[in-house]
């Protein structure tokens, strides 16, 4: 039998706490509750086996969330001090231990994550999935994707699962806003690496992203009365934490408002010129 997977297993025995099923080696419970209407002994049955709550080795017929060597994104039902217990869909709720844990991660969150049998031969989750996405050969460079963030490195940016399936990395230098890890993000393919690793960002290409920026940034005039008290001239952090974008981005919106004419920039400070 091949724990965290589905098993076709032969009906040898009818009990009144359910039935018995075997590969010609070991043997299983299949709890009555779980046992199919007008099943009889010599039938065979497509099970899920797992572990219950009292570490025994048990089969269902509900369906998991997740198999042995899936990669899904499972939610946190609660975090005790052995680790976090996702929803799997099953009874007996997943482990994810904390040294298999990329964060501190929340009750009720979602977060992507790998089944795998640890050396004490229980089922277990992982967040640790360098090393089990695959290349990418789905997308080129400039195409659009969705995908999950599950791992976050200083100094080297967001891993993301594109597609919770391929390799991608956005560069810390292309993060103007906050990325958790857990988080669906939606990014640009900037280049696609002879290996199949993907580099992405978060943002369109300059003269695409501009529009947007500028509307942005004139709604964020707009707040603080018309008159924002720095120019394009402010320090890049500054800009940063008011805009959410880099200084060049900033420029360039600032830019297209004045040349709309919507805005003029008089000792220091950006004043919108509309009514």
């Amino acid at each position: 039998m091949v724990l965290g997977s589905w098993n076709s297993l032969k009906v040898i025995k009818d009990t009144e706490f359910g039935i018995y099923l075997s590969d010609g080696t070991d043997d299983v419970l299949l709890p009555i509750k779980q046992v199919p209407e007008g099943t009889n002994k010599g039938d065979m049955l497509d099970v899920f086996i797992y572990r219950d709550s009292s570490d025994r080795i048990i089969s269902t017929t509900n369906k998991p969330l997740i198999e042995l060597g899936q990669i899904r994104k499972l939610t946190v039902k609660n975090v005790t001090g052995h680790g976090a217990y996702l929803d799997w869909g099953l009874e007996k709720d997943l482990l994810l231990p904390f040294k298999e844990q990329t964060c501190e991660v929340k009750e009720g969150k979602s977060y992507l994550v790998r089944l795998y049998e640890d050396k004490t031969h229980r089922l277990a989750a992982s967040m640790r999935l360098y090393g089990y996405l695959e290349p990418n050969d789905k997308y080129e460079k400039g195409s659009h994707i969705t995908g999950t963030v599950y791992e976050y490195r200083k100094g080297m940016g967001a891993f993301v699962a594109i597609d919770d399936k391929y390799y991608g990395l956005i560069h810390e230098s292309e993060i103007y806003t906050r990325v958790e890890v857990g988080d669906e993000v939606n990014a640009r393919v900037v280049n696609k690496r002879p290996d199949g690793k993907t580099d992405l960002a978060l943002r369109e290409k300059g003269y695409v992203q501009m529009e947007d920026d500028a509307e942005m940034v004139y709604d964020v005039i707009k707040s603080y009365g018309g008159v924002l008290p720095f120019d394009d001239k402010a320090d890049k952090d500054l800009i940063k934490t008011e805009f959410g974008i880099s200084k060049n981005a900033f420029k360039r919106a600032v830019g297209r408002l004045y040349k709309e004419r919507r805005i003029e920039i008089k000792e220091g400070k950006i004043i919108i010129t509309e009514n």
